[in-house]
């Protein structure tokens, strides 16, 4: 996933609890925008340092309960519980600094206390789709190489089938809410249990080691490790805390916000931004596994929820941070129209590579098609083809430079080098432009991904998938506008000889292989693909000319 809040999120605020910020940002003489904001302190500690900094403030509150069966944690429970997870890794599973943890599961309150358990063990953690085909995860596994699965009733067959695909013999720890607990796998209650600590004294990891490995998918369709430091994360958490960035309310004896944490756990903007950010500042979490409207309405009026991330089709209540895929202006239009209180709404942007917030709205702003200024410690700049840095208003690649960008791609000097070059600058692959006083407008996106649900499908994986069809010879995959789920994947196919047009077969064959979101929406034959002389898939012209 190359987007964290996938280009862009939107966030609405009720008007009682929004500030009147003026702020400019700063060009300076060669063109780079600076942050508004005053710079914060880089933090030296881990995420789980910073994580339990507050603990003493909010001991006993919730820190997260389950929306359907109300099981829950307190802040106490989480910490301790997380600990004894960490120690039974490390004694038990024999976990060392720097290894890699795969977590394949819905969100649940297990899901907030694996996370931290594997963070405490210092070891690395690499977050898997839940519902990922075999396939999917298999090729994930071959590159992050986990020596722990973690997952649940309704993963651990296809972490099975995935890791003996992959000739993989690693324990598979398993969370078990109801039922027996499935053969020939580890419980995830019993290492949960008491547990000596003294074995912690041996994690020896540092602000600046790796501490999250989630893979992003870029437009060859193979995935990169983005290498997230303890420190990546624990900065953007700092920058978030700043005013006008901030989306939250302190928590006092008398005041806790409560979120649903529906949108996932192995995505970044979930990870970071609900998860370990709300974590900090004693936020109470409100799980859900799944987006459904009934169970979703009751967790609303149930939980008192007052602070809500969502992705566009869920913009609902009165707070509400909107993200994984833009949503329309006529939307957000419609969505103030009906609201009966006066909102503001914001619109921030990120990315998986930068952990993942770069801008934020001002409150109180109306121009909903910006995604605001640069959050503290953050540097903007535009550049076109020849990579000359741009002035106000001119349209280019976006570059991004500041603490929480990314230390690089695993095992993947080439890409790291093509996305950041030796004076630090991140290259977004995103078209944008900043104004006159440093709001950044995204235009279009470079990268070839297909958005689907907030979802992104990377063609050449797709295309990588219909050429194992006996009859295809060649394929190309573009995205085409949906009513429905925003974008849908569309294949073009070049048939083998004597090979016979079959749309349906070939649709099937396709979904027995790909997650749901990534399944064709049609598929289209013709004689030949265009490509350049090099014989790169020219997919602009796909799109142009038959979508």
């Amino acid at each position: 996933m190359t987007s964290a809040l996938s280009r862009s999120a939107r966030r609405i605020i009720s008007s009682n609890l929004t500030r009147t910020v003026r702020l400019q940002s700063i060009w300076t003489p060669d063109n780079v925008v600076k942050s508004p904001y005053k710079d914060v302190d880089i933090p030296n500690r881990t995420i789980i340092e910073h994580v339990w900094e507050n603990l003493a403030r909010w001991p006993d509150k919730t820190a997260t309960i389950c929306g359907l069966t109300n099981r829950s944690y307190t802040y106490h429970q989480l910490f301790k519980y997380s600990r004894n997870l960490a120690s039974q890794l490390r004694s038990k599973l024999g976990i060392t600094d720097g290894d890699v943890i795969c977590t394949m599961m819905n969100n649940s309150p297990e899901y907030v206390l694996a996370v931290l358990g594997i963070l405490s063990s210092g070891a690395e953690l690499t977050t898997v789709n839940p519902i990922y085909t075999a396939h999917e995860v298999y090729r994930q596994l071959l590159l992050s190489r986990p020596k722990v699965m973690i997952g649940s009733t309704d993963t651990v067959n296809v972490i099975k089938e995935s890791l003996k695909m992959a000739n993989m013999d690693i324990p598979v720890i398993c969370v078990t809410t109801s039922g027996g607990l499935p053969a020939h796998t580890i419980s995830f209650q019993e290492l949960t249990g008491d547990a000596d600590h003294d074995v912690l004294k041996d994690v020896k990891i540092t602000a600046d080691d790796v501490a999250i490995l989630p893979y992003s998918s870029g437009t060859t369709g193979l995935p990169k490790g983005v290498e997230l430091t303890n420190k990546n994360v624990v900065v953007n958490c700092v920058q978030s805390d700043v005013d006008g960035v901030k989306q939250y309310r302190d928590t006092t004896s008398s005041h806790q916000e409560s979120m649903i944490a529906v949108l996932p756990f192995y995505h970044i903007y979930g990870l970071s931004i609900i998860m370990l950010h709300k974590l900090s500042v004693g936020a109470k979490i409100v799980t859900l596994p799944k987006f459904q409207p009934n169970t979703f309405l009751s967790t609303l009026k149930n939980h008192k929820i007052s602070l809500l991330y969502v992705v566009p089709p869920m913009a609902y209540v009165d707070q509400i941070v909107c993200g994984a895929a833009p949503l329309p202006k006529l939307d957000i239009d419609r969505l103030l129209d009906k609201s009966k209180i006066d909102v503001n709404f914001i619109q921030l942007y990120g990315l998986t590579e930068t952990s993942p917030l770069v801008t934020t709205m001002v409150p109180g702003t109306k121009n909903y098609l910006t995604a605001g200024v640069a959050i503290p410690n953050t540097e903007l700049r535009i550049v076109d083809s020849e990579m000359k840095t741009l002035g106000p208003n001119e349209v280019g690649e976006l570059h991004i430079r500041g603490p929480q960008v990314m230390k690089g791609y695993r095992n993947n000097f080439e890409a790291t080098r093509n996305a950041i070059d030796e004076n630090g600058w991140f290259k977004s692959g995103d078209l944008a432009s900043l104004d006159q006083n440093g709001t950044i407008t995204i235009s279009d996106r470079l990268k070839e991904l297909i958005k689907v649900k907030g979802f992104q499908v990377p063609p050449a994986e797709l295309e990588s998938v219909l050429k194992e069809h006996p009859s295809v010879l060649d394929a190309g995959v573009v995205g085409v506008p949906d009513t429905r789920t925003g974008e849908a994947p569309i294949a073009f196919i070049v048939l083998n000889d004597g090979h016979k047009a079959d749309v349906h077969g070939i649709k099937e064959f396709v979904a027995t292989r790909v997650a749901e979101f990534k399944r064709l929406k049609d598929v289209v034959f013709l004689e030949n693909l265009p490509k350049n002389p090099s014989g790169k898939l020219l997919r602009r012209i796909l799109k142009e000319k038959y979508a």
